[in-house]
């Protein structure tokens, strides 16, 4: 095996690749405040964001699900990837060659799985592209894109490539690079044949799909020759690193402008995606050989964030195939907090056909949003009964009632069961309303009480993160002034430990008295205290992250490391002097425990006690005395 990478490298890496820009290739940050972003987290479903990155940490948190840590940890949990993996590839894009302690320069054959296939596909990827470009035998794979109105620079912008009809062209190729026949089997890229591994793809056009990093993952290929006996379109099987329901083909390129413009096209296939892209459309994407589904509509939530004026367009065939889509696409609706449309040609072309027939402003003109994807599945519903009949309307509405008591909405819900109204004909708009709100209320009994309501601060200026939905350690508090002061200046310790040191490393464990904030002092201690925080502030987190004894602790280093510092009404800023406040807040509140230990001590050792011992006791009660009317009066100067 590779040996272990060289400590210093791995900082160098850390260094090298801003968080921000390695989180925000999967989704959309905000503006948080105090520095810091915030977007709808990647590891759970949410509804408002509670993921936060700290650019100037280097570190990330969702007070959500309680995943957090650096951007090695994020790229390891996001792509599945093992340490050394996630350091290599990060490395990659930073330039940064990596030093192995063990056995010199890691060798390729000995990168990590992940790694070598997604390199296989990125050499493959670059191999068919050469090959439709410069092989004699593509000419039909460029004369199928010209048919199309797609011209040679149209297919280098997306990377589209041929595979030539022989048995094995691409796994000679990938063999003469060093890649292994199981990687090859592995990869999807080869199959097994009669006498060993052969290409899958053979005499195919071939679209490369790439992860919402980039990354070719996969390929779907287009049959050209009648003697293929394959399915017009063959895709890459799951594999490690491809999953077809968890991909979204031009992801890669739209992804900045979907975010941008709150708006995301979804068409059926390659070439739609493309004929939207060159006609300026250029938040087009498509699934891969799969229906549109919930893992779909969690990567375009993440980048659209969920905000009210979000818009995502289907654009669906006309026919029945296509109608059907739509449906399905409807049922997951509701998982969107953006507004859902449908768009039809009104001759049912796709937008490829469409910006051949009648060009670029046609396919625009397409996607502008036309009628909401609730109005469309309903009106196909409705259009099944014949609705100039009792029966009819009534049958229609038990089939079309329980889809719009679906929406959460409550506004919205009676909107639509008015529309709804309207098109079955029924004059009594109101026994449609009520027949929608009592499906609905029936559907929340069932299914329990529902989200719970947001939490009422009630004036307060803060009631710490969101509960968990696990606890993890005992409860705290934050409205118990103790534990918000403890918990302030763990924050301050962290994130600006220029501010705290070196007085903060004096302050031993038992000063704080919540458990989950004494294990964050003890980790902060091990990791050799917070001076040294303030000349490499990322080094010593990492540090700390790793001091701490579990996974609990240290997903509460980060929470700290992360969530904005708290000022109180009448406070400019974070400076020494708010600093100061917390440290003697901190430190007079142990001293004051301390003289009630004492205080309660005398009491029990009475008149009668061991004149020696009571001297030493009152003694020490004296100093504490004295020590806490010397921070009352001088504060922070007298720690």
């Amino acid at each position: 095996m590779a040996g272990r990478i060289n400590d210093e490298d791995v900082k160098a890496v850390r260094d090298a690749v801003p968080i921000d820009a390695v989180v925000s290739e999967y989704l959309q940050l905000r503006n948080a405040g105090g520095g810091n972003l915030k977007g709808l987290c990647p590891f759970h479903d949410e509804k408002s964001p509670s993921f936060q990155v700290s650019p100037s940490k280097g570190f990330f948190h969702c007070f959500g699900c309680q995943e957090g840590g650096d951007t090695i940890t994020f790229v390891m949990k996001i792509d599945h990837l093992s340490f050394s993996e996630a350091v290599e590839r990060l490395a990659g894009q930073a330039g940064i060659t990596l030093r192995y302690e063990e056995g010199g320069y890691n060798p390729s054959h000995q990168r990590g799985e992940r790694i070598r296939l997604v390199e296989a596909h990125k050499i493959a990827a670059d191999w068919y592209v050469e090959q439709l470009a410069t092989s004699p035998e593509a000419d039909t794979g460029r004369q199928f894109l010209a048919e199309r109105g797609f011209d040679q620079a149209a297919a280098q912008h997306f990377s589209v490539g041929y595979s030539p009809q022989g048995w094995d062209h691409l796994t000679r190729y990938l063999r003469g690079k060093g890649f292994t026949d199981k990687e090859l089997i592995l990869s999807g890229l080869s199959q097994e044949g009669r006498r060993g591994p052969i290409d899958r793809f053979r005499g195919r056009l071939m679209w490369p799909i790439r992860d919402i990093g980039g990354d070719v993952v996969g390929f779907g290929a287009r049959k050209l020759y009648e003697a293929d006996n394959g399915p017009k379109y063959l895709n890459t099987p799951d594999t490690a690193i491809y999953k077809k329901s968890q991909v979204l083909y031009g992801i890669d390129l739209a992804k900045k402008d979907i975010a941008k413009a709150s708006r995301a096209v979804v068409v059926e296939g390659y070439t739609d995606v493309m004929a939207c892209h060159l006609a300026g459309v250029t938040t087009a994407i498509a699934t891969c050989g799969t229906a549109f589904g919930g893992d779909h509509i969690k990567i375009l939530r993440r980048l659209l964030m969920d905000n009210g004026s979000a818009r995502v367009i289907f654009t669906f065939d006309g026919d029945a195939a296509g109608q059907k889509a739509a449906l399905r696409a409807f049922e997951d609706d509701q998982k969107f907090a953006a507004e859902t449309y449908i768009a039809i040609a009104p001759d049912g072309m796709d937008p490829c056909d469409l910006r051949l027939a009648k060009g670029d402003e046609a396919v625009a003109d397409l996607v502008e949003p036309r009628t909401p994807l609730f109005e469309f599945a309903l009106r196909q519903i409705v259009s099944r009964y014949d609705l100039d009949t009792p029966a009819g309307r009534a049958s229609a509405l038990d089939e079309a009632a329980p889809i719009v008591a679906r929406i959460k909405n409550s506004g919205a819900q009676h909107e639509v069961a008015v529309q709804l109204a309207g098109m079955l004909g029924i004059l009594d708009t109101q026994f449609v309303v009520k027949r929608v709100a009592q499906l609905a209320r029936w559907a929340r009994d069932r299914g329990g009480k529902g989200p719970a309501p947001e939490r009422q601060q009630q004036g307060r200026q803060y009631a710490g993160p969101p509960q968990h939905a696990t606890p993890r350690g005992p409860a705290l508090n934050l409205r118990n002034p103790v534990f918000a002061t403890e918990r302030e200046l763990l924050k301050l310790a962290l994130q600006r430990p220029e501010l705290v040191s070196p007085a903060f490393d004096a302050y031993g464990v038992d000063e704080f008295t919540a458990p989950p904030y004494a294990a964050v002092r003890q980790a902060i201690q091990d990791a050799g205290g917070a001076e040294p925080g303030v000349a490499d502030p990322q080094d010593y987190l990492v540090r700390v992250r790793e001091a701490a004894p579990d996974d609990a602790v240290r997903a509460m280093v980060t929470e700290l490391a992360v969530e904005a510092i708290m000022l109180h009404k009448g406070v400019k800023g974070v400076d020494e002097v708010y600093a100061g406040a917390q440290l003697v807040t901190v430190r007079r509140r142990a001293v004051e425990r301390r003289i009630r230990d004492i205080t309660s001590q005398l009491t029990r050792l009475g008149t009668h006690g061991d004149p020696a011992q009571l001297a030493a006791v009152q003694n020490e009660l004296w100093v504490l005395q004295q020590y806490d009317q010397t921070l009352r009066e001088h504060g922070a100067a007298a720690l």
